[in-house]
């Protein structure tokens, strides 16, 4: 069966040329829609990190707003807070393709300002340091053989980027997604508290995500879903692609600001994360929590949410997910 995969191109950031804006305010906020511990926990420390290394910009304080893997954080700032000059919100692949199969409701692209791409992640798969599972291979046979028997931890529910991860590898293993036995959980770092618990011997989840667990010894990847081997820490782990499943799900990280924050205050936040994203620093720190070069911002960054997420609804809609209103 031919191969389903997505693939976005890295678009190149626009340079920053608008008038005079606002000063940066001493504090400002970064939502966490979802628990502590995963991805979206990483962007937003990473912003705040990244923004304390510049004397002139604000001090972040992170507020966790986690429920239906985005849905919760998004109608609270659309709805309630939409023209907060100095509040940004984490958001990231999963992000686009719930938007793109209509799991926020009537929600769509351009509902919000897109601020910045803070890097590129990628999929894995991933189980217990003691895990029987050595190889993609010795989990998709055990797939194979009793579909049932292998719990595999997800971040949301079905059709999420974890949900289509394994679906895409258990097609091509010959394994009907419907019947592979996932546990929905809310967020990354769930994902591994139970895993670490026995609740399920396998995790869907992102590169990001998952070092945290990997460099503590408590976790082991089977497979990154990226094009080649990646730098760093995971340059030892195979990709899927290297073992026979040609899947690869890039996953972007960034932050928006609702759609009622005015041009001035847009253009703030832009140009200082063009700022930050342009310093030598912010590689290392980048690199530190498992993500890869990304460079959009502003109207690049918009541009390429809206392909990504037209993209999605292609995909989703082969697997009868897009809720159509």
């Amino acid at each position: 069966m031919k191969a389903l995969r997505i693939i976005f191109p890295l678009l190149a950031a626009l340079p920053a040329s608008a008038p005079a804006v606002a000063r940066q305010p001493a504090e400002a906020e970064c939502v966490v829609p979802s628990k502590p511990g995963g991805a979206m926990d990483l962007t937003c420390k990473l912003a705040q990190k990244a923004l304390q290394s510049k004397a002139d910009s604000p001090k972040l304080k992170l507020r966790y707003m986690p429920g239906g893997i985005g849905a919760v954080a998004w109608h609270t700032i659309v709805s309630q807070r939409r023209g907060e000059p100095d509040t940004i919100v984490a958001f990231s692949g999963g992000s686009l393709l719930n938007l793109a199969q209509g799991k926020f409701g009537k929600a769509n692209a351009d509902d919000v300002r897109w601020v910045a791409g803070l890097g590129v992640d990628y999929g894995v798969i991933a189980v217990p340091a003691d895990s029987p599972y050595h190889t993609l291979h010795d989990l998709m046979n055990a797939l194979r053989r009793d579909p049932e028997k292998v719990v595999i931890g997800m971040s949301g529910t079905i059709g999420s980027q974890d949900w289509m991860k394994m679906a895409l590898l258990a097609r091509q293993a010959g394994v009907e997604p419907r019947q592979l036995r996932f546990v929905a959980l809310e967020g990354g770092g769930e994902e591994f508290v139970a895993m670490q618990a026995g609740y399920v011997q396998v995790v869907s989840s992102d590169v990001s995500e998952t070092s945290i667990y990997t460099a503590s010894g408590k976790a082991r990847v089977l497979a990154v879903l990226s094009e080649k081997r990646l730098p760093g820490a995971m340059a030892a782990v195979p990709t899927a692609r290297e073992q026979g499943f040609d899947v690869v799900w890039p996953v972007i990280r960034g932050v928006w600001m609702g759609p009622d924050v005015s041009d001035a205050d847009y253009r703030r936040w832009v140009q200082a994360f063009d700022r930050v994203e342009s310093a030598p620093e912010f590689a290392r720190m980048r690199s530190q929590i498992g993500l890869y070069p990304l460079a959009l911002t502003g109207d690049a960054l918009t541009r390429y949410i809206r392909q990504a997420v037209a993209d999605y609804k292609r995909q989703a809609r082969q697997f009868n997910l897009v809720r159509e209103h």
